[in-house]
């Protein structure tokens, strides 16, 4: 049953859909999948296209709105928007160490997991389609990061539904392995770190400090998670947004307080550095983090904890051998280790799970090249010429292989331009993909 719910400037209208795990098997195993209907005020009754919008991730549920904010302010203007909350987030039926532990041992739970990629999320969002608009009618579709990567994985399995497409920053490489991710990330999150030094010089020493305390005596986070210098590291991975690396360096002029022992990292520094680095809300950005690039065609003998293997072609990120050098400590970024399910308490009880998808070699293709480059949906990207997430290069080849696709490269936005601009990264999109810009 829908309920709706009045915001400032908007209303709200809960949906939930009761759809296969397994699309290839509709009469088993049935899950639930949430929607969130957005409308502006006093349109309530108006007949007005539809957007979906897929979230980045993969993991992370759709957006909380809070009245009409952000990119719905422009979005609101045209469309009736549906915020899914992708099959295994938010309030669809969740997968959490709490919620797979029910299913059974590891390779349940791995089998389980193996349904909860762009592909089903595709299928999932058609069926929601012919639900809530008919069979005949399309809606359009706005994809951010790894929603972007649905997206693409839309116009493979099922153009049909789309009117058109609006990616930013999720043009995926749609040949790239998983270790052609990771050896193009690498670099990009060098880079990331070299101008955030170069913000901040003070900053070289202050990690420095805090990497050569962890390396003698890692530190335990309030919620009993292990701070290594390897999970300090992690914290690079806020440097792919606008605002990232001054939140970083705030983070850091407060590490430190004067203890009755000498000087100790703060509780302070502690607390923040969990909330930025505790997957305990979203579990499964970790645990399917690779496999949202393994494809057989690419990866035949898996993804294999790819971030982890093409990591040692980069030496510069070893912060032991920086520390005995004069060298920076790098941070790292967008990558998940193995290791992260021994630190993490709510990854924990998964690390086996995770272990037996890094191993699966039968992950199905996610993008047809053939479908892509005979494509008919008007397809608009933004592709940010410095994003640390999303290969600039892979979002190009994209896009010249997705027929009429039109890229917008822009250096005026990080990866959360959608969310920051104000509605002006959509505006743009929408205007090119109707062929007025």
């Amino acid at each position: 049953m829908s309920t709706a719910s009045r915001l400032p400037g908007i209303v709200t209208t809960d949906h939930v859909f009761h759809l296969p795990l397994d699309h290839a098997v509709p009469q088993g195993e049935r899950i639930d999948v949430y929607a969130r209907e957005v409308v502006a005020a006093g349109r309530e009754d108006d007949d007005l296209p539809w957007l979906l919008f897929l979230q980045g991730g993969p993991g992370g549920k759709a957006g909380r709105p809070l009245g009409r904010d952000g990119w719905l302010v422009r979005a609101l203007d045209d469309f009736r928007v549906l915020l899914l909350d992708q099959r295994g987030t938010g309030r669809s039926t969740p997968a959490t160490r709490q919620t797979l532990a029910r299913r059974g041992g590891p390779q349940a739970q791995a089998d389980y997991l193996a349904s909860f990629r762009a592909d089903a999320i595709v299928r999932d969002a058609e069926l929601i389609r012919r639900l809530l608009l008919g069979e005949d009618r399309r809606w359009s579709l706005l994809g951010q990061s790894f929603g972007g990567f649905c997206a693409l994985t839309y116009l493979s399995l099922a153009p049909e539904g789309l009117r058109e497409v609006f990616v930013t920053g999720g043009l995926a490489g749609l040949r790239s392995s998983a270790d052609d991710v990771y050896r193009s990330a690498y670099p990009r999150v060098r880079g990331k770190n070299e101008a955030h030094y170069a913000r901040y010089p003070g900053d070289v020493e202050a990690v420095r400090r805090i990497a050569a305390h962890l390396a003698d005596a890692p530190a335990t986070l309030p919620d009993g998670a292990l701070l290594t210098v390897e999970a300090f590291q992690a914290l690079g991975m806020m440097l792919g947004s606008g605002t990232g690396s001054h939140v970083l360096h705030y983070l850091l002029e407060e590490a430190w307080v004067e203890g009755p022992a000498g000087p100790e990292l703060s509780d302070t520094f502690l607390a923040e550095a969990q909330a930025k680095l505790s997957f305990a809300q979203n579990p499964l950005y970790a645990v399917l983090h690779e496999s949202i690039y393994g494809q057989r065609s690419v990866d035949p003998a898996g993804t294999a904890w790819a971030a982890e293997r093409v990591r040692k072609e980069f030496p510069g990120f070893d912060a032991r051998a920086a520390l005995a050098s004069e060298a920076p400590v790098l941070l790292t970024g967008e990558m998940i280790y193995p290791w992260m399910f021994e630190t993490d308490p709510a990854l924990r009880p998964l690390a086996e799970t995770a272990q037996l998808l890094a191993e699966r070699t039968d992950w199905p293709d996610l993008y047809s090249p053939e479908r892509l480059a005979a494509n008919e949906v008007p397809v608009a990207a933004a592709v940010y010429h410095d994003d640390m997430y999303v290969d600039t290069a892979d979002s190009l080849a994209t896009a010249r292989a997705v027929r009429g696709l039109q890229p917008w490269i822009t250096n005026e936005w990080e990866h959360d331009g959608l969310r920051v601009s104000g509605g002006k990264v959509l505006d743009r999109l929408i205007g090119m993909a109707r062929g007025k810009l």
